[in-house]
């Protein structure tokens, strides 16, 4: 586990900025960017509603294909639809976090999936290629929490190893909520996977038939 990250972030910059989604949703958001970022990537905070002393944050991690391209090979897209609407009902802030195919980057992502696509499941296809399962680490997020005044929140989030992370890192994670369950045809193997390997916040049951059907 990560240790406290003994480098200090700073806001950069802050600008608004209306969000309007394909379905009609709509959002005012406040973009904030950051100095000193431990693994100099360029995350960015996106502050909706009017966070109050525990606000509701979710970890989104950068999905190319699924948020800009609505993959359905994925949940990102929806989760982050999602997410959007949550914590601008609530009051939070949203981290979108640079960190592509759980950290293994858009290339080597498309590789995995050509992999899946001859029956690995989405660790297997990793592992295949010589790559971790996942290689996302969350000291940046956790230095952007502090820059923000964060230092307690609810998680929006089915992976515990996002506040597993955080915790380690020095954050007061209160209670993870789980985000909602988006199947298609085609991602319902990757979902599955998700619980069997990584412990996710999803009814196996229900996926498992899916699955099978």
């Amino acid at each position: 586990m990560p240790d406290t990250p003994a480098v200090v972030a700073t806001p950069r910059s802050r600008v608004r900025i209306p969000l309007r989604f394909h379905d009609g949703y709509r959002a005012d958001a406040e973009l904030v960017t950051f100095h000193g970022l431990a693994d100099g990537l360029e995350h960015v905070a996106i502050v909706l509603g009017e966070p109050g002393p525990v606000p509701l944050v979710r970890l989104h991690s950068e999905c190319l294909t699924g948020d800009v391209f609505g993959s359905a090979r994925c949940d990102c897209g929806p989760q982050l639809r999602e997410a959007v609407e949550r914590i601008a009902d609530r009051g939070g802030v949203l981290l979108y976090l640079r960190q592509e195919g759980r950290g293994i980057g858009l290339y080597n992502k498309l590789d995995a999936y050509a992999l899946q696509d001859e029956g690995l499941d989405t660790y297997e296809a990793n592992a295949a290629l010589g790559l971790p399962e996942d290689a996302r680490d969350y000291t940046a997020a956790a230095q952007m929490l502090r820059a923000l005044g964060i230092g307690e929140l609810d998680l929006l989030s089915n992976n515990p190893d996002k506040s597993g992370q955080l915790r380690a890192l020095g954050v007061d994670v209160r209670d993870r909520i789980p985000t909602g369950v988006f199947t298609t045809a085609h991602n319902v193997r990757y979902l599955r996977a998700k619980v069997l390997q990584t412990q996710h916040t999803l009814p196996l049951a229900a996926l498992t038939e899916l699955s099978a059907g």
